[in-house]
């Protein structure tokens, strides 16, 4: 999620009350592994969109478990000490 600032070892706050929207940054749980992506939500299509070139944009395909967690509000920066 390079593309929206977020790196490796960030803490993302998530709030599971928010209604996911398109464009959303998004913790999901596909096939039981989390993943956090930009939701993509047009014409009744879903899919979710990497940030970061090396990964993947994920498109659920038929039998595929795909569950919206919740949405991203903030990311917290840990630094090396």
């Amino acid at each position: 999620m390079e593309g929206v600032g977020i790196f490796d070892n960030d803490i993302l706050v998530v709030d599971k009350a928010i209604k996911p929207r398109h464009n959303h940054i998004v913790v999901a749980v596909v096939d039981g592994d989390f993943t956090a992506k930009c939701l993509y939500q047009r014409a009744g299509r879903i899919k979710l969109r990497a940030a970061n070139p090396t990964f993947a944009d994920i498109v659920p395909k038929e039998g595929q478990t795909l569950e919206v967690w919740g949405v991203v509000t903030s990311s917290i920066k840990q630094f090396k000490v």
